[in-house]
Order: C-alpha cells, then structure tokens, then sequence
C-alpha cells in the first residue's frame, strides 16, 4: 500500500474521533448548561423566600404599609416563578416544588389574616394582650411555614449541584474511553508509521551519511513497494554509478577541513585583534578627552558619554562611595540611559546601599561581572532588570588601593559583554581613577595657590579679581556663541535695510552698542583686573554723549520698572558743555556707568532723584573730566564703603553678586582713573570716577565699512550651534557667496571630501574650534591634507585670547573671534580669498 493511501485513512480515522468527541462534549455541554440553570432557579427562590422571611419580621414590627405592599411583591415573584420552574423533571424535584407551592398558598393566607388585624387597643389593656398573642402565634405560624420552604428550597438545590455532578461524570467518563480509544489508534498508526516510514527512513539516512564518508559500496537492500522502496533503489542505482566514476577523496577532504579549520582560526584571531584594537582607540580617547578636564562631573560625564555611543552601553553611571555611610552617591548618570534611571529610579545625587545590594565586593576592588542580573537575587541589579537590563558590569575607581566609586555598564541582552569588554572596562575605571585623582590634586593645588595668594596683602585685591577672571573666563565660549546671530543680523539690517524708520534704526543701533559692550565684556573676563597698556585700543570719547547714551539704556530700570512699583524715580542730567574728550574704551566705560545707575536705583527703594553729572576739576595742566553717579538713597556707613569694592561683597542678599563696583574698579584702573565714594547712612552716595586728559589728541579716521567680495566663492560653514551656522550661511549668502552649513566637525570633513569627489571643490572653510569629538584644530587639519590651497578661517569664542597670546593654531589661516562683526568677516574673506576685478 502506498503512503499517501495510508495517511489519507488515518486522516479519516482521526477525523471520525475527534467528530465523536465534539458531540459527546456538546451534548454534555447542554446537560450541564440544564442543571445550571436548575441550580439558579433553586438559588432565587430561596433568596425570595428569605426576603419574605425578612419583610415579615419587619411588618411585625413596625406594621408599615411599605412593608406588606413589598411583602406582598416578594411573594407573587416567587409564585410566579414557582409556577414556571418547568426545569425540575425528577419524581424528589416535583414533590419539592409542589410541597413549595403550597407552603407558599398557605402562607399567603397567614400573612393575609395577619395584616388584616385591626388597630391595637391600648397598651396595659386585656384586649391588648390577647391581640399581641395572636399576632404572636401568627408570625411564629409564619416563620414555621418558611423554614420549612427554606428547607426545600435548599433541597432543591442540592438535588441540582447533584445532577450537575452526575453530568460532568458521565461526560468525563465518555471523554476518557473515548480519548483512551483515541490514544490505541494513535499507538497503532505510530507503530505501523515507524516500520513502513521511520525504519526505512533511517536505513536511508545512515547510507547517505556513509556514501558521504566515502563508502560507495554500502547498499541499503529496502524491498517495499511503495514511495521510500523506490527512492532507496534510486539511491542503490546512484551509489553504483559513483563507484564507477568516483576515485578516493579521502587526502583531499583531510587537507580541506585542514584548511578550513585554519581559516576560522584566524578569522576569530584577526575579529579579536580588530575588536581590541577598537577598545584601545576608545580608551585613548577618553583618556586624552578626560586628560583636558579638570572637574569631577564633567570627566565622569565624558566617560559615560563616550561608552554610551561608542563601546557601546545601553545604560551607564558612575557612583562615588560613601564609606562611612556604607553607601553609594550617583554622580553622574549617562543621557541614553535617563529614562531608565528614572524609572528605575536610580537619579542623580540618589544613594543607594553597598552591602544590601552585592556591592561589597566591587568596593573592595574586584571587577564584577553578572551574565544574567534576572538571576541576581539583590534589589539594585532586581531594580535594572526591571528597566530590561539583563548583563552588568561593576569597575571599581582604585587609587592607591582605596576604591572611591564605581562604574556602572550594563546592557539590555544577557551575557553580551565578552571578556575583552571586561578588561576593557578594567583598565578605562583604572584611567578615570587616575583622572579623578588628578582632578582632586589640581582642586588642591588650585587651593593651595589661593590660600598662598591670600596671603599677599599688598596686592590682595587685584588678586581676587584675576581669579573672578579665570573663572568667568570658562563661559566666554557660550556667551559669544549665543550673541553672534544677533550681531550678525543687526548690522545686515542696519547696512542692507535702508527701508527702516527711525525709530527702528535708532532701537537696532542701541541694540549694536548693547551686543558690543557684551562682547567686550566678554573679552575682559580673562583680563579682568590687568592694567591696560598706556594707549592700547583706546579712542576719543565724548563723556556727555556717553553719559547721554547709558540714561538711555537704563532707561527701563530707573523709570519703567518702578514705576509699576508705584515708585518713582527722577532723573537729573546734568552735562557741562565743552568738555575735552578723554582716552579710553567707550564699551566698558558705559558698562560702569551702567553698573552704577543700577547700584544707585536699588539704593532708592522708595524712590528719590538720580543724577548724571559731568564736570571739568582740577588746576590748568592737571585737569581731569569727572562723571557722577549720586542717588538720594541709603547710603553706605564706613565699614560698607571700604569694602564695597571687593569681590563678591554685596549688600542686596540673594539678589546680588559682589561683582558690579568690582567690575567698575577693575576699569577704572586700567583707564588709570581714579574713583571716589561719597556717602553716609541715610544720605545718599555718589560714585565720582575722575578721568586723565590725554597728552595730545590724535584724530582716529572714521573706519569705513568693509565692502565684500565682488565675486562669489564657495564656502564650507561648520559649527556645532545651529543658530551660528544659520546666521552665517544668511549673512555670507546675502552677500551673494553660497554656504553650505554642516554641524560638526566629522560632518565638515566628510562634506569638503564629497565635494572635492565631485569637481566643486570649496574656495573657503571657515570652522569653529571647540566641538565634540573632532574640533576645529583636526577639521583644519584635514582640510589642508586634502588641499593645502584652501584657506581655513577659526571662528571661536576664544579668538581674541588666541590672537592676544600669539597661540594660532597650525593649518590655520586666520583666527576671528566670536561674536564675528560683519566688516571683520568680509575682511577676512578679502583677505584669504583675494579680490578679482
């Protein structure tokens, strides 16, 4: 017999069973459905008859109308469903029924009589007590009858749960014999399947796999006829036919599984090698990254970083340990891993206990490893499981045999960190450790230097300033980052708008002359308390046009704002005509100026007069120009006016910084001014700076605007700030250039190699210096290997110190600083990239 033949009988077969179950299931399945049914009618009629047992209590009792008329509901919905209760089929259930049926007639006629008494006599009466003993005897009658219909009613049910029982008996039994039948048939055709298919089957499989070795003389012999009978007799013909045809290739298959098995050897050595190699570049990368750095966080925030987008990590951290809490502080949490930090929660500045965790071992300096955190019965690795973390890594931060934090790598598949990935995380905790060490020795040594200088008193002052400056030197970078756009779009609009109205103009201008003081704010941050140079950058001011000018921009703080105080403020400009101009720096004169107009308006805080004067004192040939600062306000008492130049000495609280009359002295000395302060308590103060004329006024020609180039070039803009890129590319493409913007240093060179690929080569590159990963030092680097021809512009935030300190980088052109003024750009461009007739 054929196979297809056989299998088509045991479909037959099977379908015949499982037809035979499918009915007996469904019939059982109605009979159960029945005494279900059965057994919720049981159930209500007992819940009726208590209810009544209930409303006849309560009638009793309190012989309300409400109770008789519910009393009286209740039973004609348990007559009627008496009388349709047509599921109780069996002789005991009948009897039940109708014995219920007429409990309940009887019933009915107690309860009729028992309402039906009149009003009660009056209480200590005869009449009275006769009438309470018949209603007495009636409730108990009453009760009698409905105990015992309770009685049947649960009768009635139990007689159903019964039938339910039997029911699901009898079906289970018919399912067993039925599924016991069904397993013999399936016996009997897996037995005569396994001689007439599997045997065959496997007698053919062992001669495959020994004509594969190389015995061409096995033969199989299978006689059956039937589909595998005739498929071994083929394999018989084809096994005779390779012998006629086929020489021994017994050295030739050892030499190539020799081979084969080499080259997977070296496969895997050379994946390995690759692989380690990779981990040895990242590791000196974050080490040269972490070298830069002097502060804790923003080293343990580059680690994380780094492993995070390169190693990489799916979550990161690293945690300082508390050894006298016996806990550990989160220091620094990776941003790829903040949404399952906070669900987790583990949060910046959050503890987190070592021995209640399995952490002791980590600090005590072993490198931990746990394949599977699932498995890790602790609630710190339990609480990343829960975020979908599965493998984790714990490097212990050792210095000096003393474990101060521990870094945290895990990922989300299990076992995913190969021991090459261990040991890389080994060494890199061992570099951050160094790091750290490094960063707390440099705070030290930075302490220590300030406490030396403190003890310089003669130059205790101009001291503490330098050190404002080396700190506020740090932000200079963003500052410059953030007003070049509006630099570069004022002075578009001011050149290329002449549509403006005056009013427009005049408020773009004061903006310009805000931006500048900022920007030369910015410059003086390294410099803060360093004596000018006699006649370096200074120019000719006109102090009555300069003092003009702050009441201008201060305008909203000494009129404005307190005014919707309900304060008022009045202002007394008081300019002397024909001063003689004085030397110095316009930006941060008014800066000073401004500094002190609003030191005088929080002197006032229930308003007074401010004046603004300018006077010329002292004797012919030492003559100096004075500009007043006074308020009507508090005053300072001694103590106050002593100190109040010092940085970071400030009366205002929270409000203030110590840093304004710093500031002014700080420009007073390098204009080589002087500055008095007059004051008493309640009195007001008047802040007095005293200017040097100059030996001999030399005439500064008015700088002309710088025209741009009359030909268009191309030009490569790479910045890692959005807004700097788009202002630059609308500003240099207005001026007819086209400027294509790419945001970052890697994105830069890869757009300089497209289009030096595709013939369009770019006449100009101009970058910005500090960027994350590749910075403007390696762009202009990789510009030049590319086309040493192409000159490179360094547009940053730090372009003034680098040109200050002769520092300019190599590969670099130019060096501008930022924020850029557009005749400084357009001449740089004429400057790198010529200018054709």
């Amino acid at each position: 017999m054929k196979l297809a033949t056989r299998f088509q009988l045991m479909g037959w077969f099977s379908a015949a069973i499982v037809a035979t179950i499918v009915v007996v299931l469904l019939a059982t399945a109605q009979r159960v459905q029945q005494e279900l049914d059965k057994n919720e009618v049981a159930g209500e009629m007992l819940n009726a008859v208590t209810a009544l047992r209930y409303l006849t209590l309560e009638f009793v009792l309190r012989h309300e109308q409400r109770s008789e008329a519910q009393w009286q509901l209740r039973s004609d919905s348990l007559a009627k469903l008496m009388t349709q209760a047509d599921e109780f089929e069996g002789r005991e259930e009948a009897a039940l029924l109708a014995g219920l049926q007429r409990t309940h007639a009887s019933l009915e006629r107690l309860f009729g009589t028992l309402s039906a008494q009149p009003g009660k006599p009056p209480l200590g009466t005869p009449e009275r007590a006769v009438a309470d003993e018949f209603e007495s005897r009636l409730a108990g009658q009453i009760g009698n009858k409905m105990q015992t219909m309770i009685a049947d009613a649960l009768r009635l049910s139990a007689l159903s749960r019964q039938e339910l029982l039997a029911a699901q008996q009898r079906a289970n039994l018919v399912v067993g014999l039925i599924g016991g039948v069904a397993l013999l048939a399936v016996a009997g055709t897996t037995f005569v399947g396994y001689r007439s298919v599997a045997r065959p089957l496997e007698r053919l499989r062992e001669g495959t796999a020994q004509v594969g070795a190389g015995d061409l003389e096995f033969k199989l012999n299978v006689t059956t006829r039937d589909e595998i009978g005739d498929l071994a007799r083929a394999f018989d013909g084809m096994t005779e036919r390779l012998q006629q045809t086929t020489v021994s290739r017994d050295a030739l298959a050892g030499l190539n599984g020799a081979l084969q098995a080499e080259i997977g050897v070296r496969q895997q050595a050379e994946a390995r090698t690759t692989a380690q190699l990779q981990r040895l570049n990242l590791l000196q990368q974050i080490t040269r990254s972490i070298g830069e750095r002097q502060d804790l966080r923003s080293i343990f925030q580059v680690v994380v970083r780094s492993l995070e987008d390169q190693l990489p990590i799916d979550f990161g951290c690293i945690c300082l340990v508390d050894h006298a809490t016996g806990r550990l502080l989160v220091s620094c949490v990776g941003l790829q891993g903040a949404a399952l930090a906070m669900a987790a929660p583990i949060t910046e500045r959050g503890h987190i206990d070592i021995d209640e965790n399995g952490l002791a071992r980590c600090v005590r300096g072993a490198l931990v490893y746990e394949a599977d955190i699932a498995e890790v019965n602790f609630p710190f690795p339990q609480r990343l499981a829960g975020g979908g973390l599965r493998a984790l890594v714990l490097a212990p931060l050792l210095v000096e045999s003393h474990v101060f934090g521990v870094l945290v790598a895990a990922r989300r598949a299990p076992n995913s960190f190969s021991s090459g990935e261990c040991e890389f995380l080994r060494q890199l905790s061992e570099h951050v450790a160094l790091a750290s060490k490094q960063s707390e020795l440099y705070a030290a040594l930075q302490a220590a230097y300030d406490e030396m200088r403190q003890t310089q008193q003669a130059s205790l002052q101009q001291e503490r300033l330098r050190a404002l400056g080396q700190m506020a030197s740090g932000i200079a970078h963003d500052i410059n980052n953030a007003i070049s756009p509006v630099v570069l779009y004022t002075e578009s609009l001011l050149e290329n708008e002449p549509g403006l109205s005056v009013h427009a103009r005049s408020c773009l201008e004061v903006i310009k002359r805000a931006i500048d003081d900022v920007a030369a704010t910015v410059a003086r941050m390294r410099e803060f308390y360093r004596l000018r140079e006699p006649q370096a950058s200074l120019a000719p001011l006109d102090v009555n046009v300069l003092l003009q000018q702050v009441a201008d921009l201060t305008r909203a703080r000494w009129n404005d704002m307190p005014q919707q105080r309900g304060i008022t403020i009045r202002l007394a400009l008081e300019a002397a005509p024909g001063l003689p101009s004085i030397m110095g720096v316009e930006g941060e004169i008014r800066e000073a100026l401004t500094n002190l107009v609003f030191n005088a308006v929080d002197a006032m805080p229930e308003g007074g007069r401010l004046t603004l004067r300018t006077a010329l004192q002292g004797d012919p040939g030492a003559q100096r120009v004075c500009i007043e600062v006074g308020d009507s306000g508090v005053g300072m008492d001694e103590d106050t006016r002593r100190r109040c130049l010092e940085p970071f000495f400030t009366t205002k609280g929270e409000r203030g910084t110590g840093l304004g009359l710093a500031m002014v002295y700080g420009m007073v000395e390098r204009h080589g001014a002087q500055i008095d302060i007059i004051t008493a308590p309640g009195q007001g103060s008047t802040m007095r700076l005293s200017f040097p004329l100059p030996a001999a006024t030399t005439a500064v020609a008015a700088a002309r605007p710088a025209a741009p180039l009359r030909h268009s070039v191309r030009i490569l803009a790479v910045d890692d700030d959005p807004l700097v890129l788009k202002s630059m590319r609308d500003i240099l493409s207005r001026d007819g250039h086209v400027v294509t913007a790419a945001d970052g240093g890697q994105a830069g060179i890869d757009s300089f190699r497209a289009a030096q690929a595709r013939g369009e080569p770019y006449a100009l590159v101009v970058t910005d210096l500090g960027m994350p990963y590749v910075d403007g030092r390696k762009v202009a680097q990789a510009i030049k290997e590319m086309s040493p021809s192409t000159p490179v512009i360094l547009l940053t935030g730090w372009g003034q110190r680098i040109v200050a300190e002769g520092d300019l980088p190599v590969h670099v052109d130019r060096v501008l600083g930022k924020p850029p003024k557009l005749s400084e750009l357009r001449e740089a461009l004429v400057a790198c990239c010529g200018e054709e007739a």
